[in-house]
């Protein structure tokens, strides 16, 4: 299992500390040091949908004018600008066997899917 995200984001470690609790191994990809694919990126907008892989409440969005985010309105567009801007991921991303199966942090999510 591969958990995505950025250490310092509170529901990342919210999600890993939950991960550890429950005695479940993964393995952690930062992306602000790995960076990420736009296939990897498209894969999960093929689960979640684009609009849910892009995280519009966070401050990384909310920095761009409203004119700026505009133009960011389909998923090609909205990949370019998540490779660049990685902190613009909602997070985490949970992959099991190479498949996103989980994205942000809610425990009865987590618990229903993991346990």
């Amino acid at each position: 299992m591969i958990v995505y995200g950025i250490p310092n984001c509170n529901t990342v470690k919210k999600a890993l500390d939950w991960l550890k609790e429950n005695k479940i191994e993964f393995e952690f990809h930062d992306f602000k040091k790995k960076g990420i694919t736009a296939d990897k990126l498209n894969a999960w907008c093929a689960v979640f949908g684009w609009e849910t892989v892009l995280n519009r409440k966070g401050l990384t969005w909310k920095k761009l004018t409203k004119e700026e985010q505009a133009k960011i309105d389909n998923q090609d567009l909205a990949i370019a600008y998540l490779i660049n801007n990685t902190s613009a991921i909602k997070r985490p991303v949970v992959e099991k066997n190479g498949h996103a199966i989980l994205i942000s942090f809610d425990e009865v999510n987590y618990t229903q899917t993991l346990l």
